[in-house]
């Protein structure tokens, strides 16, 4: 079932109708430069769902640009998923941030702000039509599904938005563990992962 629309939207005619609506809405939590759209091809095979945009996506205007963006891409590499023909989003589309000193520092969206955006990402994914939706971590999870549920329990084949789905951890979580031997077992996890994903998606 389709969430409620945010205010003053309107129902698209394509997925660049929805995009001009993207980029036209101000950031529900003000601070960021612009709205950062999906990317890849409409009709692609998997759509794969983050968080929302950080520092560098922020700044260029693309997802997964960033660190964590370029994890996701080494792989997708090994693991035989060709990212041009993938389509690629975030559950929240503008950047939510702390000033610390000059540093912009990514702030977890609340359940309210994810919400505010489920409309769009619904009408996005039914112009994308994907035979496989991918939930990047816990905020896509509840994107997703409506509901706060446990990632690493939820982590495998699940429907999310009426869609055959699969759930897996965000690439900025591999980042973040704390030494080398565990960041290792937890790429090879998520590569694993993707190589599932990668065959569901050729069913």
């Amino acid at each position: 079932m389709t969430p409620p629309p945010p205010p003053n939207a309107t129902e698209p005619t394509s997925l660049a109708d929805l995009n001009r609506q993207i980029a036209a809405a101000a950031p529900l939590v003000p601070g960021a430069t612009q709205a950062v759209l999906g990317e890849g091809p409409e009709h692609a095979a998997i759509a794969f769902v983050g968080e929302q945009p950080g520092d560098a996506e922020d700044l260029a205007g693309r997802p997964f640009v960033g660190p964590a963006g370029q994890l996701l891409s080494r792989a997708f590499t090994e693991t035989g998923i060709d990212r041009s023909q993938i389509y690629i989003t975030n559950a929240v589309k503008h950047f939510k941030f702390e000033l610390r000193g000059k540093r912009r520092i990514h702030a977890k969206p609340s359940a309210a702000e994810i919400t505010h955006y489920r409309w769009w990402l619904f009408k996005e994914l039914d112009f994308i039509a994907p035979r496989l939706v991918v939930a990047l971590g816990a905020t896509a999870l509840l994107a997703l599904t409506g509901k706060d549920l446990p990632l690493l329990r939820s982590r495998g084949e699940m429907p999310l938005a009426g869609r055959r789905g699969y759930v897996t951890v965000h690439p900025s979580y591999l980042l973040r563990l704390p030494d080398e031997a565990a960041k290792r077992t937890a790429f090879k996890d998520f590569g694993n992962d993707l190589r599932k994903i990668r065959e569901l998606s050729e069913a």
